[in-house]
């Protein structure tokens, strides 16, 4: 994935699991994914509750700000520096939002999901691209393959 776009579409956080999985495969009873971090591959059951970071937003005070913009936005305040890990303080990792994203939802975006944030963030930047695939690139590159299907 190195030079290449990442696209969050295809990045997985599962519920019981520490990391994040690059999607590979539909299995008969679930999905094959490979660990971002140490490229093992593991099979993820239908039981398994997968969520593709592309479908991740955080609430702000005027509605929601997908997980891929909210990285730009960490990325523009942090530069080439890895984010605070989640054993950071509480009160830093607010910092950090409220610069980066000054109009989070304080009520509804608690420090427990600034701490995946964070570490995805970092998971990301060490192990894949904070350069993200855009709707329509997605939507070119499915339609490239169908076609090269055919």
């Amino acid at each position: 994935m190195e030079n290449n776009k990442t696209d969050l579409a295809r990045i997985l956080s599962v519920s019981g699991y520490r990391g994040l999985f690059l999607y590979l495969a539909q299995a008969r009873n679930g999905a094959i994914a490979e660990s971002l971090a140490d490229k093992k591959r593991i099979c993820f059951d239908m039981k398994s509750r997968i969520t593709t970071l592309a479908d991740i937003s955080i609430y702000t005070e005027e509605g929601e700000l997908k997980l891929q913009e909210v990285f730009g936005k960490l990325h523009e305040v942090l530069g080439d520096k890895d984010a605070p890990t989640s054993k950071a303080s509480s009160d830093e990792l607010k910092a950090l939002f409220a610069q980066a994203v000054p109009d989070y939802d304080g009520d509804r975006f608690y420090v427990s999901h600034m701490k995946k944030v964070v570490d995805w963030y970092n998971e990301l930047k060490n192990h894949a691209s904070l350069d993200f695939l855009t709707d329509e690139e997605r939507e070119a590159q499915a339609e490239a393959e169908k076609n090269a299907e055919e």
